[in-house]
């Protein structure tokens, strides 16, 4: 049974595969910390996916400092990602989702049109994407998935959800750093 998760409802205990491990329970996964954010993107091969991991390892330690722990979610094939970010450093977990289980189950969308503010926002992205250096890779998945965001507790309890109306509609990291749940 699927549904869109809001603020006290528990996040279902997925089994889930990272890049690097198999079969962990969201459960287990939530221990690590006091708090968990799951930032939910689309692959590894998106350009300004890869640019919002890139800024999340820079200030990774700022999470960390605040008792939490992010867990990126993407669509990727766990070997895609070893391979992609082989070099990369990233200090935090990233679940792999093929199978889009965790986004069918939740209820996170696709995008159907795109405004004009919403493409000039993106391409604004994709620029900074490609000032680091970021290109885009092998495509995986949904293009046209939309991200969204939940920060749990220890235990499972959703503290706050963001389902995103757009590629774009998601807190910066320096907006998510200020949030009072954390």
């Amino acid at each position: 049974m699927s549904k869109k998760l809001k603020k006290g409802d528990w996040m279902p205990d997925f089994e889930v595969n990272t890049a690097y491990d198999q079969g962990i329970k969201i459960s287990d996964l939530v221990k690590r910390q006091k708090k968990t954010i799951f930032w939910i993107l689309r692959y590894v091969g998106c350009r300004v996916c890869r640019y919002d991991i890139h800024l999340l390892s820079q200030r990774y330690q700022e999470f960390l400092d605040k008792g939490c722990q992010v867990l990126v979610v993407m669509q990727s094939e766990p070997e895609v990602v070893r391979q992609d970010l082989e070099d990369a450093g990233i200090p935090f977990d990233m679940i792999c989702d093929p199978k889009m289980e965790i986004y069918k189950e939740l209820e996170i969308g696709s995008w159907t049109s795109i405004t004009e503010e919403v493409r000039a926002k993106l391409k604004e992205k994709a620029a900074a994407a490609s000032s680091c250096g970021f290109q885009h890779g092998k495509y995986e998945g949904n293009e046209e998935q939309l991200p969204a965001m939940f920060i749990v507790d220890d235990t499972r309890r959703v503290l706050y959800a963001h389902y995103a109306e757009s590629i774009v509609d998601m807190p910066d990291i320096s907006d998510v750093l200020k949030m009072d749940v954390l």
